[in-house]
């Protein structure tokens, strides 16, 4: 998966400029990797914000996996910190293939979508 077409559809990058700011090989293929990448905004609300970004493909499945990330929290983790402190709600999607073809057409796929969303812990409080 290309870095450029993944953050054409990321809505947390909000038009933003997105760099990659560490880039951590896993595997043989340069597509397997985990990625930090900082958003620069000009929504202030949005320039204290990394997304810690995992992506996986082999002949089975393929994943893509992120979580926004506080930048303060983050530098503390990456000075040696304790990561217990990290929030983490992690979003993204996988790909399955959807068993065998049927007489030797193509198999189809199955698109699993999750998101996490981060709410008040009273039930009845208003969102806004």
């Amino acid at each position: 998966m290309n870095l450029c077409e993944t953050l054409q559809w990321d809505i947390l990058s909000n038009g933003g400029v997105v760099q990659e700011m560490a880039h951590i090989a896993n595997g043989r293929d340069t597509g397997n990797c985990v990625s930090l990448l900082r958003v620069n905004s000009a929504n202030s609300s949005q320039s204290n914000m990394l997304i810690l970004q995992e992506s996986c493909t082999d002949p089975t499945p393929s994943f893509v996996i992120y979580a926004p990330v506080d930048i303060v929290a983050m530098n503390i983790v990456l000075n040696g910190g304790d990561p217990d402190y990290v929030a983490l709600l992690p979003s993204g999607f996988a790909i399955l293939p959807d068993g065998n073809a049927i007489g030797g057409g193509e198999g189809g796929s199955l698109l699993t979508v999750a998101f996490q969303i981060l709410v008040d812990s009273v039930p009845t409080a208003k969102l806004s």
